[in-house]
């Protein structure tokens, strides 16, 4: 993909993420790994408003060469393609239902969501929790790539959700999977639900291993 096409791509994801309420204001950041470095939304910009020619642009020692100064959380970004050399692009989101299950006291914080759904397991898989930090905490990156080295998902605690794809597509993909998980999750906590099993779920690993 041309690098005009990587700017178009991530201006037309982040604007459909907005309209569809999964991101809102200035919050949430997208990155892709390019052949030179990486292309990052800019600091303080709305995904709904993005201008390609404005998107940061990361060379490989992680310095701006061109654009606007890049999100506050690129560390974040840098922290998961670092820990998984497979990553093609990162997406982070402050997704209400994602950060409301972040928020819950007593959940597991090894595996935060349980088996839902098939298309969880497949996308998302294990999802641990980072604990809290204040945004742009360096130690925050610390927590985060102690966990990406096993997780391509996190979720960060009374944050938000980090995933990383081998494409963009795939990192919007499983961004997605994990905030309807999110929600149906909250939505069945006061039912009595029938999860899948342990079996299922191996089931489901042997038939779709994990690509990233």
């Amino acid at each position: 993909m041309t690098d005009s096409a990587t700017r178009d791509q991530i201006c037309a994801l982040g604007q459909s993420m907005f309209a569809r309420g999964l991101t809102f204001g200035a919050s949430g950041n997208i990155s892709v790994r390019v052949d030179d470095g990486w292309l990052m939304t800019p600091t303080g910009s709305t995904l709904g408003t993005l201008e390609p020619t404005r998107l940061s642009k990361l060379n490989l020692a992680g310095e701006l060469i061109s654009g606007d100064p890049p999100t506050k959380e690129s560390f974040l970004h840098l922290t998961m393609y670092q820990q998984r050399p497979k990553a093609g692009a990162v997406v982070h989101l402050h997704a209400t239902h994602s950060v409301a299950v972040s928020c819950l006291d007593g959940i597991d914080p090894n595996d935060v969501l349980p088996p839902i759904t098939a298309y969880y397991v497949m996308r998302i898989g294990q999802l641990p929790l980072v604990p809290y930090f204040p945004p742009g905490d360096i130690d925050l990156a610390r927590a985060v790539g102690e966990m990406a080295s096993k997780h391509h998902a996190v979720l960060l605690a009374n944050h938000g959700p980090v995933v990383a794809g081998l494409s963009l597509d795939d990192a919007v993909q499983a961004t997605e999977e994990l905030e309807e998980t999110a929600k149906l999750f909250l939505l069945l906590r006061d039912q009595k639900t029938r999860f899948l099993t342990a079996d299922q779920v191996a089931d489901l690993r042997r038939r779709f291993p994990a690509k990233i």
